[in-house]
Order: C-alpha cells, then sequence, then structure tokens
C-alpha cells in the first residue's frame, strides 16, 4: 500500500502534461490525517527497534517502503501553494526521526533517514530557487525550518552525534574508535558523515538567521 501510493506520486511529479498540484491535492487531501497517523504510529508508538534487527526483515522492509514515501512527500510539497499536513510532518515531529537514527536499527535504514534529513534542510533552497523570497511569503515554511531546526540543535546538544555509527562496521560520529564487535577495515561512510554534517550546520544556519530576523522586526 505504502509503496503504490509512492509509486504513483512518483510518476505524477514526473508527468509534465497533468496539473500536478490538482491531482496531488486530489490524492492526498483524503489521506492526510492517515498518513500523519501512520507516521505517529509507525514511527513513535508502536516503533521498537527489536523488530528491524535484520536489514532483510519484513518490518524492516515496511519501514524503508515508509521512508520512501515520506521522500515523494517532501518532493510533492513544492507543487502546492500551501503544503498539506502529510507534507510538513517530517519537519514538525523530526524528534522521531532523529530518535531512530540514534537507535539500534540495520544501518540502511539509519543511512536513508540521514539522507532524508539533509533533504529537509536543502529543501528551503530549493523553494527559493523556484519562487525568489517565497520563504518570506510562506509561513509555514518558517515555521517548519524553525521546528527542525531547534530538534535538531537540541539533541546535537546532548550525545546524539556520539549515537550514531557512520557506518554498519566502523566508527561512531566524532570518534576515530571502531564501534563494539565491529573492525575498522570499512572506514567510516564519507556521504552520510557530510550529510549528518551539512544537516546540523543548516540548522544552525537557520537558527541564527532566524534570530537576527526576530531581533531586526523588534
Amino acid at each position: 500500500c505504502l509503496w503504490t501510493l509512492a509509486a504513483i506520486l512518483k510518476e505524477t511529479l514526473k508527468d509534465a502534461l497533468v496539473p500536478r498540484a490538482g491531482v496531488l491535492k486530489k490524492l492526498l487531501a483524503p489521506l492526510d490525517a492517515v498518513l500523519e497517523g501512520f507516521y505517529n504510529a509507525i514511527l513513535l508508538h508502536h516503533f521498537d527497534s527489536h523488530h528491524y534487527t535484520s536489514p532483510y526483515s519484513e518490518a524492516t522492509n515496511n519501514l524503508i517502503s515508509f521512508i520512501d514515501l515520506l521522500e515523494v512527500l517532501l518532493d510533492s510539497r513544492i507543487e502546492l501553494e500551501l503544503p498539506l499536513r502529510c507534507q510538513r510532518i517530517l519537519f514538525l515531529k523530526v524528534s522521531y526521526v532523529l530518535n531512530i537514527i540514534s537507535s539500534s536499527i540495520p544501518y540502511v535504514i539509519k543511512k536513508k533517514l540521514i539522507l532524508l534529513l539533509k533533504k529537509c534542510v536543502l529543501y528551503k533552497s530549493r523553494e527559493d530557487a523556484k519562487s525568489g523570497s517565497l520563504f518570506l511569503q510562506t509561513p509555514s515554511l518558517c515555521e517548519d525550518m524553525l521546528a527542525l531546526s531547534n530538534a535538531v540543535l537540541q539533541v546535537v546538544n546532548l550525545t546524539w552525534l556520539n549515537q550514531i555509527t557512520l557506518s554498519g562496521k566502523s566508527s561512531y560520529f566524532g570518534s576515530s574508535e571502531t564501534a563494539p564487535g565491529h573492525d575498522s577495515q570499512g572506514g567510516s561512510d564519507q556521504t552520510v558523515l557530510r550529510a549528518l554534517s551539512l544537516v546540523v550546520l543548516k540548522a544552525l544556519e537557520f537558527k541564527i538567521h532566524n534570530s537576527a530576523t526576530e531581533a531586526e522586526i523588534k
């Protein structure tokens, strides 16, 4: 079901001949509350890392399908002038994702979620490129980026980064020591390392920019 919806959304975004905004709204509006419920259930209420010990399990495949759907929802957001709740939920409740990244789930899931976070922090630049200073005209985007930035900086201020491995068989973030039970031959995943660094830097950049803007208004 999740895979089918993601596939339909992807094809809609590829089709230049259809009015994408209208089609997306017809597809997603009736599912808005349902998709938010899925987000809460899958990533919070029913999440147990013990169910995802194998990267080949059904639970892992289902979670990967849901992450793919979240990515398509993010991609589709730019098509709508007023994004739906299901297109904003990843920003507003990003703490669920941050908790999963630092849990004991298979590395393939961690990597997909980290790269998804990277797309989130780059989303503002994407909208700016499309519509100039759209950021200033879209309160929801400001609210969403602020929520994401606050959540990221809050966990970074704790020990979140130190709990993240940089590959299935390599060191933790910010450490040259190997993860317990693994050798060090694989080396760090540079793609994930760069993505994590970008997420933190962009969150800090937005927070500083937002604080400066608020100070100017006052």
